[in-house]
């Protein structure tokens, strides 16, 4: 059922609780990416300008329930008041009587950041007095956190119980319509690009969209766990043994549905993960091509390049989750580089499905060329599972 919107909240003189996504990352406390803040702006501004006092709570790291002012939001304060009209407070706290003060004494138009939500061990395991804590700070709720929204925390779901109405905010409004809404029912050929580590770490994803797709392109480290399967050799490349069976199955079903999975037709070898390696594009898996005993498979080759862009210039809908190789190395990223720049060119609608892929646009300057760039990586791979998403079912129907 649809979810009810910021857009229809009245803010004017209400204190408004908005989790958003600020896990940020840092350098010696300095703010490296604000690009997780920038995403916020839009749903934050709205508010403001009709009269909101709004409470903003967000994660940074990984705590673990315990306070750690290497984790503290405070340079995030510093850097949202530079962004924002209104005055941003900060007061290194989270729950209590003197913040439930501070959100009293806002004035419209105001802002209470929040310290580390998950300085506290009842966020992550939602634990209800926890959201009643937070719920207390506010008489409206909005989640615009959408890169954890496939967490059932207590500021991401549990608080939802405890308030009258609670909605989704511009940024998860704009990942639904994208990942839900744009798939339904996709200009074809709609084409999906995977990469990553492990088979098993998409194969959620895999199987709902093979009923879906018109073509899979495979790359990553997990392309090698399909070589394995039809019996090639792969030297010293990544491998989960216990993905090969899976990756078995899922050759058998594409055939069987009709869909095509197409692995890349060749491999960039390295005889070494650095900058300095030797490497090597070796023939055709399909005309003998193997990679050496002690040489692993670093990157898709040179022919899969020339395949890949070849289906993705007539594709009209895409999805990319995963990168094609270790482009973090300049030696081992023409791959990825090569599917970055034919989406770029294309005139599909493009979708990058966050994550890596995310890093991977914007390290070659190609995100305004991309039609949406998802801010989750995790989240977005449940939705395109089909999976309900905490954050999102507990909000207000719109009936």
């Amino acid at each position: 059922m649809p979810k009810l919107s910021f857009r229809d909240l009245d803010p004017n003189g209400k204190r408004v609780l908005v989790r958003v996504d600020y896990n940020v990352p840092l350098k010696d406390g300095e703010i490296t990416d604000d690009t997780r803040i920038r995403a916020s702006l839009p749903t934050i501004q709205d508010l403001l300008d009709r009269g909101g006092r709004l409470i903003l709570a967000s994660h940074l790291g990984r705590p673990k329930g315990a306070r750690n002012e290497a984790f503290s939001l405070a340079p995030v304060a510093k850097r949202l008041g530079e962004l924002v009209t209104g005055k941003v407070h900060f007061l290194g706290e989270t729950i209590g009587a003197k913040v439930e003060e501070a959100a009293n004494g806002l004035a419209p138009g105001e802002i209470l950041l929040l310290e580390n939500v998950r300085f506290f061990p009842g966020e992550t395991a939602n634990d209800p007095e926890f959201s009643q804590q937070l719920a207390a700070l506010a008489d409206l709720y909005v989640n615009d956190a959408f890169g954890t929204a496939h967490r059932a925390h207590a500021s991401t779901a549990g608080i939802a119980q405890h308030v009258d109405q609670a909605a989704m905010g511009a940024l998860v409004e704009r990942e639904l319509r994208y990942l839900q809404g744009e798939l339904e029912d996709p200009n074809r050929p709609f084409v999906v690009i995977l990469g990553g580590k492990k088979v098993s770490d998409k194969i959620g994803v895999i199987n709902a969209l093979l009923e879906k797709a018109d073509t899979i392109l495979i790359g990553g480290a997990m392309q090698y766990a399909f070589r394995k399967a039809q019996g090639h050799a792969i030297g010293k490349s990544y491998l989960n043994e216990s993905d090969v069976p899976i990756a078995k199955e899922l050759l058998e079903k594409a055939e069987a549905t009709g869909t095509r999975l197409l692995l890349p037709a060749d491999s960039l070898e390295a005889d070494d993960f650095s900058d300095d390696a030797k490497t090597n594009n070796i023939a055709p898996y399909a005309e003998g091509g193997k990679i050496r005993d002690d040489w692993e498979g670093i990157d898709i080759g040179q022919k899969a390049i020339e395949e890949f862009c070849a289906v993705l210039k007539e594709a009209k809908t895409v999805i990319w989750n995963g990168p094609m190789g270790a482009f973090e190395i300049d030696a081992f990223a023409k791959g990825t580089k090569a599917v970055a720049e034919a989406l770029a060119a294309s005139s599909a609608t493009t979708i990058i499905g966050g994550g890596d892929s995310v890093t991977a646009v914007n390290k070659f300057g190609l995100s305004d060329q991309m039609t949406f760039m998802s801010t989750g990586g995790g989240a977005s791979l449940e939705l395109l599972e089909g999976k309900s998403l905490p954050g999102v079912a507990a909000l207000t129907d719109q009936s």
